[in-house]
């Protein structure tokens, strides 16, 4: 689509005049050879550029740093049918980075806005936002993409797209993987000077679980250190969050902290104010403040452009076949010179996401409840967030534990401190777990151990 000047705020779009002579020559030159760093099934000609501009169906996945590159390089890669998912709005603070927005776009949702500047910016594009968290869309909508590239700056929506495209998967009655219902996943992810790059082929190559210790542990402050000595306006934050908001219900009773509601972040800014006055602690900002409820990482333009070109070859080089992938992860650091690695990341047979089979949990014969969720929660393995638990006893689904639901927390806790033998799981029952990291609930199957101290 064109662009036409005229005197009001908003830029008027007029008709689409088409492709022109030439546009899409760069491209061609890719597409028209073949040569010694083609994928094997690869046929060059006029076809592969046709189905990348009128076929080829690309969900781009977060709007913010990363989104707003990825998006334009895919639209001119030649990409016209894309989807861009992003539950958040547009700050002051995300000017600096996120070239597709303005300061009259503040307040508006960043998918929206980034759609409409692609649409009216690139001829022929056809960007469509959906103004959503991921977790809204079943598992439908995800089966109409070609493939899936992430710029997003949350660990567990990650895993929850990594457990969607997992989920597709269909296998035949032998157990061999349906190529067909495969959809790629090309994931970019920046903290300040670093990031990475990846290429995730479900059931194929390792998935985000099976590379969960690769992930930066997140940030956390003392308690003795907030409750009694502050000494940074983190420290002020955290200490509202963590301390006075469980007391105050300022929103009722069990509401928790939503990172992406303003009305909680100015809740905590204002509660972390007033404890960083009293220690004469300066630096309390309402930006502050939102990064560390949300533990938002600073992000650099630079690296985000890097990042976001690297994703854009990998969907390009996916899609066409052109090239061989990244196989099939890259690492990239500029904080002192210029740093890149690749390496291949490897599949775990026992990933709780990809392996296909129940997860084996070794406890010994006096475990409690408690002590399985600890597991669940804490282990490097799973990292749960808030698992809810049920099984099977005496053939009746039987709940044994769910904070997500306040009714049936309540009606549920008392099973924490009781041994599991107690509740009625034996040795290699079965507990179906599920968390808000997946969309899928994992099978765990209980083996006792009486060798375990």
């Amino acid at each position: 689509m064109e662009v036409e000047e005229n005197s009001s705020e908003t830029p008027m779009v007029v008709e689409n005049k088409g492709d022109w002579s030439g546009r899409w020559s760069h491209v061609q030159r890719l597409l028209l050879r073949s040569g010694p760093l083609a994928h094997q099934d690869f046929e060059p000609g006029p076809q592969v550029l046709e189905f990348m501009l009128d076929t080829a169906k690309i969900l781009v996945i977060g709007a913010g740093g990363l989104g707003c590159e990825l998006l334009k390089d895919l639209a001119l890669c030649g990409f016209r049918n894309i989807d861009v998912i992003d539950m958040d709005t547009i700050d002051v603070s995300n000017l600096n980075r996120q070239f597709l927005f303005r300061p009259k776009d503040i307040g508006k949702p960043k998918a929206i806005v980034a759609a409409e500047f692609i649409n009216s910016r690139v001829a022929g594009c056809n960007v469509t936002p959906h103004f959503k968290k991921i977790q809204d869309h079943d598992a439908d909508f995800y089966r109409g993409f070609h493939l899936i590239v992430c710029g997003l700056d949350s660990i567990v929506a990650r895993r929850w797209i990594n457990g969607m495209v997992l989920s597709l998967l269909e296998y035949e009655d032998d157990g061999t993987l349906d190529q067909t219902s495969i959809i790629p996943m090309v994931d970019g992810g920046t903290e300040g000077f670093k990031g990475n790059a990846r290429v995730i082929i479900p059931g194929l190559t390792a998935c985000v679980e099976c590379t969960l210790d690769l992930y930066p542990p997140q940030v956390n402050f003392p308690l003795c250190t907030i409750a009694h000595t502050p000494r940074m306006p983190e420290h002020c934050v955290e200490y509202a969050k963590v301390l006075v908001w469980p007391q105050e219900h300022p929103f009722g009773e069990g509401v928790p902290v939503d990172g992406d509601d303003p009305t909680h972040v100015q809740w905590i800014y204002d509660k972390a104010k007033e404890r960083a006055d009293s220690f004469n602690i300066q630096g309390v900002t309402y930006r502050l403040t939102q990064g560390v409820v949300k533990h938002i990482i600073p992000a650099v333009a630079s690296t985000n452009a890097v990042i976001a070109a690297a994703c854009a070859l990998e969907v390009f080089k996916l899609v066409s076949s052109c090239c061989n992938p990244l196989n099939n992860y890259m690492v990239f650091n500029d904080t002192d010179g210029l740093y890149t690695y690749t390496f291949e990341a490897e599949k775990k047979d026992d990933c709780p996401a990809c392996s296909q089979r129940p997860q084996v949990l070794t406890l010994p014969e006096d475990a409690t409840l408690k002590s399985l969720i600890d597991i669940l929660t804490e282990s490097q393995t799973y990292q749960m967030k808030a698992p809810g638990l049920t099984t099977v006893i005496d053939g009746k689904n039987k709940t044994l534990y769910m904070q997500t639901v306040k009714s049936i927390e309540e009606r549920t806790k008392q099973n924490l401190p009781k041994k599991l033998k107690d509740i009625g799981l034996t040795d290699g029952q079965e507990v179906v777990v599920a968390d808000s990291t997946t969309p899928k609930p994992i099978i765990c199957r209980i083996d006792f151990s009486s060798g375990m101290e």
